[in-house]
Formats: structure tokens, C-alpha cells, sequence
């Protein structure tokens, strides 16, 4: 007997042996279970996915005899063994008439076929016609055919097949049931391989699989004729190496290796990889298209991990990969391949269009991140911790709850306040006179303003002036840094104390705690007990959030710092936390330029940035500024509502204040 090939030898015979279809499987085994059969059905699908198959064995159930003569007989598990089910496995039964529809284009044959359509059956229950590319036929053919595919005889069933429904007319399709067969997932491919290569003894790699189901493009039976072809070529063996030769295909691991370069910052290597895949003498259009292919399974992978396709049969290679990419990096290098893809047709040649793509992934990198940062699969979005300049504040008008190590909430300036210098003093009473600062201590103005009137840290702001090397006493909040403090006769709305005569110190650290000739006088003190500063010479968190703004920070950096938190302070050693979602700020540049700028303003310790969750009761100062920034829009909101003139306006012409266009005023340094 001449060899069967794979494709007709395993052709499904049963619904039950159909692989990939189940949602047609349930639909026509339910119809055929319950009588309900409709005249006209048409199977719509890509080449290769059991379309004609399908209907071969539909007219098997309609036909198989097995259940003895006489009886209705319609059955949705065909014998395959009674005279009808051979005769259809074997193309012989009279009653089903097969017409290709690509060669019989024809009125005439339309015509033809439809004298016969009103003569009984021959041999079986029904006569069936079965039209494959059914979109192959003229509009006069169709038009001949209407009649008879709405109001057919009893006895026919007309089953339609093509690969193009969009071309067959409305007044076709509303006459049929449409069933659209699936395209074939490799996995589904490989999986059925395996079972008929078990089935044939023949030898197999399970990676070849892989490349067979991937170069079949979702046909079934491609993937079939395929293997064939592998078990010459590999006589009698399905290797990985023999089908990658076979199919001129590029391995996959060439693909993964130019990835991992790319997760390296490695441009040596890239081009070294480059370099092994000419050997191949490649298609370098179809290995950048690969390359950019990998890159958006990577996106899926720290997205939603769960969601990545096994089409290489890679997944667990790409989960591991994924986490070596930054979500921005992917997505700039899947942006860059794209545009480089357009721009090789106006490249000198193919090779140096696919180098200078892959060069310029990591030249376009960010530079702030000098290395891959780990990322955490999958990857969760927190919109309270995400540093968005652009994020709704109406959410930090209510403050959070209030730790320890949180700063105060403080009320309007006060002329007659203590300087903000040292985060750990408390405001004075307006009752108290505000103490003298000692000679040796900065102006206030080297801080900044006050905590309630700092602008939100994201606005870039210039550095704080160097303090003054004379010797100062603290001048009023609105006066000029530079002025010295006035006598005991000062106007009275100064509220300033007598002078006393100070001893010489040395100049204290901007940032550093308050020494003891700055702490005010118990009675000055009224909230040292909610804990408002950190233990002499530990710097603590209220530290950070009244003297963020002296750090001078600025660009990433300043999105770095502005989203951290204190954690711990040994005097050596100053501990920040940072909420893992913002992971990919976290770099070594921006860390050294904090640690700088800390200790410029007197505070010299080895600066560390762990990640971790943030304690809830601990507002950062991205937090804080908008907080301030709310409690401000609801301030000028409110004395808005109250101005008498807006609300003759609302009394007589129903006027509206709308709130979101409210800006306070800047505050005023």
C-alpha cells in the first residue's frame, strides 16, 4: 500500500478527534442531539482548520445507517463503519456532492448542480452539497443560488466553506449559520504533533515542535505537511537543528541573546551577537521584527504575566528576562525598533540598519539609571505613590493620619515666630517674645520659608543663598536676611525679647538639630510632647520634611528625594525608604547627588535608599506639599465663598463659583 501522508492519514473522523474547535464541536453536537438542524450551514476560517473537514463529518452524522434502517438515525457520533461512513471517508458516496467552487465559477454550472437538487437521495438519508471557497462564485451564480439555499427540499443540506466571508453577499450570509473556525495556537500545534509522532514512532525534539508550530501560522493542517517534510529531511528524526535548517527560520535563542545584551546595556556584546547572526546570512529586517516581537512579550509579562503566550515555548525564559527591564525601557526600545523597522528601506544596507537600531535603544536609555533596576512581576500601579505631576490633589486635602515622625501641622506665618532653621523648635505663643538666635546661628532665610508656605517640591527651584559669615541676630520673617535684629526699642509688632549678650560658638549645621542655646523655654514648647522633632543629633523625618526645600534639589533627583522617607539614623549611617512602584528612580547618581547635598548643609552621613513599603501614618514630602497645597485651595476657595461682592454676584444673576480654576496666591517670602 502507497504511503498515506500525515495530513489525510490523521484527518479527524468524529467531532470528538476534532483538536481546536470545541466552541463548533458543542454547537453542532447539541443541534444534532436535539433534532434542530438547520438547512444551510457556512464554516468560515483560515486555511488549514478543518472547514471541509467539518462538513465531511456533519454528513456523516446526517447519513450513518448504524442505527438501523428505518429508524430517524441522525446521530452526533457517526460509526464509521456502516456502507454511509466509509463511503464518505473513502470520497465515494453519491449524495454528497462536492463542488469547488474556484473552478465552477460558472451560472451555467450553478445552474447545473441545482437541476438535481429536487430529486431524492440515492443512497443515504440526505443529500448533501457541499460548496468549498464558496466566495469564488460570480454574483449570477449567487443570485441563482438564493432561492434555493433559503427554501431547499427536506432532503438537503447545503454546507458552505470558505476563507473569505467578507466577500460572500449579505443575502447569502442571512440564509446560513455561520460557524468561524479558530486560528491554531502553537501550543495546540505542538501538542497534537506530539501525539501523532508518539502514535508513529518517530523520534522528536521537543524545541523542533516549537519551530513547526510557529512556521505553520495556525493551520493545522501546514503543520502536518510541515512534519512530513521534517522526516525526510531528518531521516526519520525531528530535530531542532535539521527543521531550523529545513525552514530557514531564525532561532529563537539568537533573539533572546540580542535581548540579554540589551538587559546588560552591553553594546559590545550587542554587536557581537550581531556579528554571529551574519554568519547566517539572515534576513536582519525579519531579526529586528523578532527582536521588537520579544519586546512587547516582555510588556506582557510584567504587566500581566499570566497572559503570556508559550509560543516559543520560551515562557519561563521571558518571565525571568522581564525582570531585568525597567517598564519604561521596554516600552522605549519596542518604540525605537518600530520607527527603526520604517527606516531601513533608507539605510546603506540591512546589517548597519539593525545596529544602529539596537545602539540606539541603549544611547536613548536614560541616563539617571545607570544600571537595570529589578523589577517586580507583575507590576502594579499605586496612584498615591506614582510621583505623577499631573495627579488629581483633591485626594490630600484630607491629611493623613499623623505619626511620630511626622511634622506638625502649623498655622499662618507669624512675624513674631521662631526661624524654621532648626525643624525640632517649636513656634512661639504670640504672647511669648520670640527668643534672640545666637550670633553664631544662619538667618532663617537659609531654609527657605516656612513649612505651610513652600511651593510644592515638584517646581524647580533656584538653590538657598549662602548665609551670611558675620555674625547675625535673627531679623522679623519679612525683613531682609542681611538686616541685623533691632534693639530693645523695635516697634512692638515685632515681639522681640531683650537681647542678651551670647557666648561664641561655632556656625550650627542648617539641617542639624537645634543646640541648647537655640531651644525655646518649656513654656514656648506647648507641642514638644507629640513628639514635633528627633533626639539631639539624630536626624529625623520632620527634619527631612521642614528642610527638604534648602536641599536645592532638583530634576530626578529631586523625584527621588521628594519620595522618600526617613527610616533610621546612626549617626553614620541615614537610612531612606522608598515605595518599591517607584523602584526605577532609584539609582546611584541621584543617590550620591542627596548625599551631597545633605552634607552641604551639615548633615554627613553615608546615605542609603532601601525599598519598601511606606508606613501610612508618614507623609513624604511630595505629600506634604500637596497637602499645604490643597488646605491653600481651600483657604482661597472658602474666602472666595465669602467675599461679599461674589455673593451679590450669586444673589442676583445665580452666578457659580468654579472651584478648580481657584489658584491662592504665591506666598510671599
Amino acid at each position: 500500500m502507497s504511503y498515506q501522508v500525515l495530513a489525510r492519514k490523521w484527518r479527524p473522523r468524529t467531532f470528538h478527534e476534532l483538536v481546536g474547535q470545541e466552541h463548533v464541536q458543542r454547537a453542532l453536537v447539541n443541534a444534532l442531539d436535539q433534532g434542530r438542524l438547520h438547512h444551510a450551514y457556512l464554516f468560515t476560517g483560515t486555511r488549514g482548520v478543518g472547514k471541509t473537514t467539518l462538513a465531511r463529518i456533519l454528513a456523516k452524522c446526517l447519513n450513518c445507517t448504524a442505527k438501523g434502517v428505518g429508524d430517524e438515525g441522525i446521530t452526533s457520533t457517526p460509526c464509521g463503519e456502516c456502507d454511509s461512513c466509509r463511503a464518505i471517508d473513502e470520497g465515494r458516496f453519491v449524495d454528497l456532492i462536492e463542488v469547488d467552487a474556484a473552478s465552477r465559477t460558472k451560472v451555467e454550472d450553478t445552474r447545473e448542480l441545482l437541476d438535481n437538487v429536487q430529486y431524492a437521495p440515492t443512497q443515504g438519508r440526505y443529500k448533501v452539497y457541499l460548496i468549498d471557497e464558496v466566495h469564488m462564485l460570480s454574483t449570477s451564480s449567487f443570485n441563482a443560488l438564493l432561492k434555493t439555499l433559503e427554501e431547499p427540499p427536506p432532503h438537503v443540506k447545503f454546507l458552505l466553506a470558505t476563507t473569505d466571508p467578507q466577500k460572500l453577499p449579505a443575502t447569502v450570509l442571512s440564509r446560513c449559520l455561520q460557524f468561524t473556525l479558530k486560528h491554531m495556537p502553537p501550543e495546540r500545534i505542538v501538542d497534537h504533533l506530539a501525539r501523532v509522532l508518539e502514535a508513529e514512532a518517530v523520534p522528536f525534539e521537543e524545541s523542533a515542535l516549537w519551530l513547526l508550530g510557529r512556521a505553520a501560522e495556525g493551520s493545522m493542517r501546514d503543520a502536518m505537511s510541515l512534519t512530513d517534510q521534517a522526516i525526510a529531511f531528518g531521516q526519520g528524526r525531528v530535530e531542532h537543528a535539521d527543521v531550523a535548517a529545513m525552514l530557514g527560520t531564525l532561532d529563537q535563542r539568537h533573539v533572546l541573546a540580542l535581548v540579554e545584551a540589551l538587559a546588560e546595556v552591553d553594546a559590545a556584546r550587542l554587536l557581537a551577537e550581531v556579528a554571529a547572526l551574519a554568519e547566517r546570512a539572515p534576513d536582519f529586517a525579519s531579526v529586528l521584527d523578532e527582536v521588537t516581537a520579544v519586546l512587547h512579550r516582555l510588556a506582557i509579562a510584567q504587566m500581566v504575566p499570566e497572559a503570556l503566550d508559550n509560543g516559543h515555548g520560551d515562557r519561563d525564559a521571558l518571565l525571568a528576562l522581564a525582570a531585568r527591564f525597567t517598564a519604561e525601557d521596554v516600552q522605549l526600545y519596542y518604540q525605537i525598533g518600530i520607527q527603526g523597522r520604517g527606516d531601513m528601506e533608507h539605510a546603506p544596507d540591512l546589517r548597519s540598519a539593525l545596529e544602529m537600531t539596537l545602539l540606539r535603544m541603549l544611547a536613548f536609555r536614560p541616563q539617571g539609571v545607570p544600571r537595570p533596576a529589578k523589577t517586580p512581576l507583575p507590576l502594579r500601579g499605586d496612584p498615591g505613590r506614582q510621583g505623577d505631576p499631573g495627579a488629581d490633589t483633591g485626594a490630600a486635602a484630607a491629611a493623613p493620619a499623623r505619626g511620630p515622625d511626622a511634622a506638625p501641622e502649623v498655622p499662618a506665618p507669624d512675624p513674631g515666630a521662631a526661624s524654621p532653621v532648626a525643624p525640632a523648635t517649636a513656634r512661639a505663643e504670640p504672647e511669648q517674645p520670640a527668643p534672640v538666635a545666637p550670633e553664631s546661628a544662619e538667618p532663617p532665610a537659609a531654609m527657605g520659608p516656612a513649612a505651610d508656605e513652600e511651593p510644592p517640591p515638584w517646581v524647580e527651584q533656584a538653590p538657598a543663598p549662602e548665609p551670611e559669615p558675620e555674625p547675625s541676630v535673627a531679623p522679623p520673617v519679612d525683613a531682609p536676611a542681611s538686616v541685623p535684629g533691632p534693639a530693645a526699642g523695635s516697634p512692638a509688632g515685632t515681639a522681640e525679647a531683650e537681647p542678651e549678650p551670647q557666648p561664641e560658638q561655632a556656625p550650627a549645621p542648617a539641617m542639624a538639630g537645634p543646640s541648647p542655646a537655640e531651644a525655646d523655654p518649656p513654656a514656648a514648647r506647648p507641642d514638644e510632647a507629640a513628639g514635633a522633632g528627633a533626639p539631639e543629633g539624630v536626624f529625623g523625618h520632620a527634619d527631612w520634611l521642614a528642610g527638604f526645600e534648602a536641599l536645592g534639589l532638583g530634576g530626578l533627583t529631586r523625584n527621588l528625594a521628594a519620595n522618600c522617607v526617613v527610616e533610621d539614623d546612626d549617626g553614620t549611617r541615614l537610612q531612606l525608604r522608598l515605595d518599591p512602584s517607584l523602584s526605577a528612580m532609584k539609582a546611584d547618581i541621584h543617590i550620591e547627588r542627596m548625599q551631597q547635598a545633605l552634607a552641604e548643609h551639615g548633615v554627613v552621613r553615608r546615605l542609603v535608599v532601601e525599598e519598601g513599603p511606606l508606613p501610612e501614618a508618614v507623609e513624604t514630602p511630595r505629600q506634604q506639599a500637596e497637602r499645604l497645597a490643597a488646605q491653600r485651595h481651600a483657604e482661597a476657595v472658602a474666602a472666595l465663598h465669602r467675599d461679599p461682592h461674589i455673593q451679590k454676584l450669586q444673589q442676583a444673576f445665580g452666578a457659580r463659583l468654579i472651584e478648580s480654576t481657584v489658584k491662592p496666591a504665591a506666598a510671599r517670602h
